[in-house]
């Protein structure tokens, strides 16, 4: 018969501290005719030095580890006896590991007021080598029992608590972690379901231009439909970047409505723009809620500029008194809006600036045009009531300016 034994005669796989040593024992039976000094040992495969282990009699060959590391695998190393043709004799599991450290981080968060989900970390050192067990529990403050999740998402470190809860009383979690090695609980964290409730990320982020606005761009997006039936004041954080960065930048109060305008933007770029939500006030809390993931990155570019017509700069002698009118100041606003890079003024600038104020005023005189003019008369017995001309115009649906963000 062979088998391996511990000092203390212990012959289950044995689980042991990182640093610790160990000594075992492989004992050959006398009808396999051979002597324990023909014998080796191999560790994860690897054959281990002959110095770490000894003929303690003809049927004996020991091997003696000292200051072992964590276990390379959670199914334990294998530390195997060998004869000399390569046969395996014994073979036993070492556990190498810590006992694990008490859990940190804990997090929970609900999205429809009616479920629970909790996220936590590991002890500060994390890794035990060996398989640690954790289990998230939960109770009613102030009666009730404890109750464990039961629902692990897969992912490690996260429990998910569906149904049976309640609102408008606090709950009391926390997390429990156990191996062979140890236990350690977690601080208990208090919360009332209503005090963690988050949502989904706002649906139907739309990203659009501002006419041709080179520098701003408008942001639109949905209400998160998980709490439409909830009353609470929805707060909105944005961040965007342009194409070429990974660096983002936040506007952390886009304010409450469903719209917002980026200014200060490049021509001519590329950005990508996400929205996120943070759920206010359900049902009366007073707590700030949890900001919702951030929504699927939108793109959109803002126009760029057409220099194509863009004339010299240059400004000339004779040209000084001619740009002495009085519209100079409508002149140098449009410039500076159509002709970035251009810090002196020409004859041609300020021409190209008549010719596009002539086709705005006759745009305007067109529509003036096309307004009805409506004379309605009263005709009774003694006299005709001549009632004055009305201006009716296209009945239009008042639209909302969008607010620039972060700004109310």
């Amino acid at each position: 018969m062979t088998f391996f034994k511990r000092k203390n005669n212990e012959r289950n796989d044995p689980v042991l501290h990182i640093g610790s040593s160990l000594t075992a024992v492989c004992t050959i039976s006398a009808e396999l005719e051979i002597t324990a000094r023909s014998l080796y040992w191999t560790l994860n495969g690897k054959r281990l030095a002959r110095n770490t282990y000894k003929v303690l009699s003809p049927t004996e060959s020991s091997v003696t580890l000292h200051q072992l590391n964590g276990s390379l695998q959670r199914s334990g190393d294998n530390l195997v006896c060998h004869r000399s043709n390569g046969e395996v004799l014994a073979g036993s599991c070492l556990y190498v590991g810590s006992p694990p450290e008490k859990p940190v981080n804990l997090t929970c968060w609900s999205r429809n007021t009616k479920d629970l989900s909790c996220r936590w970390s590991p002890g500060s050192q994390g890794e035990t080598f060996i398989n640690t067990k954790y289990i998230l529990k939960y109770k009613l403050k102030w009666y009730g029992k404890e109750k464990d999740c039961e629902e692990y998402t897969g992912q490690l470190y996260i429990c998910y608590v569906p149904r049976d809860l309640a609102i408008f009383t606090p709950y009391e979690v926390w997390v429990e972690a156990s191996n062979q090695l140890g236990s350690a609980t977690s601080d208990v964290i208090t919360l009332d379901i209503l005090d963690v409730v988050t949502t989904d990320p706002p649906p139907d982020v739309l990203v659009s231009r501002v006419g041709d606005l080179e520098d701003q761009l408008s942001v639109r997006w949905g209400s998160p439909p998980a709490l439409k039936d909830y009353l609470f004041q929805a707060k909105y954080q944005i961040r965007y970047r342009v194409e070429e960065s990974d660096e983002w930048k936040v506007i952390d109060d886009a304010g409450n409505q469903t719209s917002c305008r980026l200014a200060g933007l490049r021509a001519g770029t590329v950005y990508f723009v996400q929205v996120r939500c943070n759920p206010i006030g359900i049902y009366g809390s007073k707590k700030a809620g949890i900001w919702s993931d951030w929504s699927h990155s939108t793109a959109a570019s803002t126009p760029g500029i057409d220099r194509s017509h863009i004339g010299s700069c240059d400004l000339k002698p004779s040209e000084h008194n001619s740009t002495l009118r009085k519209e100079l100041k409508q002149f140098f606003g449009w410039m500076r809006k159509h002709s970035y890079g251009c810090t002196d003024v020409s004859i041609k600038l300020y021409d190209q600036w008549r010719v596009w104020l002539q086709k705005a005023q006759k745009t305007h005189d067109q529509v003036s045009k096309d307004k009805m003019h409506l004379h309605m008369r009263h005709i009774s017995r003694q006299q005709i009531i001549t009632v004055g001309t009305h201006d009716i115009g296209p009945v239009q649906k008042k639209k909302q300016k969008d607010a620039f963000c972060g700004f109310m």
